[in-house]
């Protein structure tokens, strides 16, 4: 499952991106999005299945970050553990795309923060801990998304194209 969303060129020129979530089932990739997108949270929704866009603009401050986003849910193992196989999968069709790990769902239990998450640190992959339900984190780690997907494309990444390639729409 996966959900996208897209910054669109502004009058500066600020090119177009498309931020991913990537994760199973139930872990709260839409409700991130939503949360971000419109700072709202409707705790029940049926399950959004495959892919769902969003559109939004987005300001950048000067910051440079190197991230895209990986969702799991703290409260249900089975999708940490399922985090090997989004991982293989992305990098079999975008090698170098930037990639980010979230926990979330940290508002059920904050002693989660606590704990050592071993994936991000084996992938070399950066990390935050968030919440969609109360929005703690989420902003931030959007607009490093964001920030990493342009700068990924302005340093030669072809980050549409990988996005596409993902997605099996070339």
């Amino acid at each position: 499952m996966a959900t996208a969303m897209e910054v669109q060129e502004d009058s500066l020129g600020e090119p177009d991106v498309k931020v991913i979530l990537l994760g199973d089932s139930a872990v709260g990739k839409s409700k991130l999005v939503e949360r971000f997108m419109m700072n709202e949270y409707q705790p029940r929704q049926l399950s959004t299945f495959a892919l769902t866009l969003f559109r939004k603009e987005v300001e950048l401050d000067s910051e440079n970050g190197k991230r895209t986003v990986k969702v799991f849910d703290v409260t249900r193992k089975v999708t940490y553990q399922n985090l090997a196989n989004w991982y293989k999968e992305l990098r079999e069709y975008c090698e170098n795309i930037p990639c980010f790990l979230v926990a979330n769902k940290i508002d059920v239990d904050m002693n989660v923060t606590s704990k050592k998450f071993k994936f991000a640190e084996t992938h070399n992959l950066e990390f935050s801990f968030v919440s969609a339900a109360d929005g703690t984190n989420v902003v931030k780690v959007f607009k490093e998304a964001v920030q990493a997907a342009c700068k990924f494309k302005q340093e030669g990444g072809d980050f549409m194209s990988d996005v596409l390639d993902l997605l099996g729409e070339k």
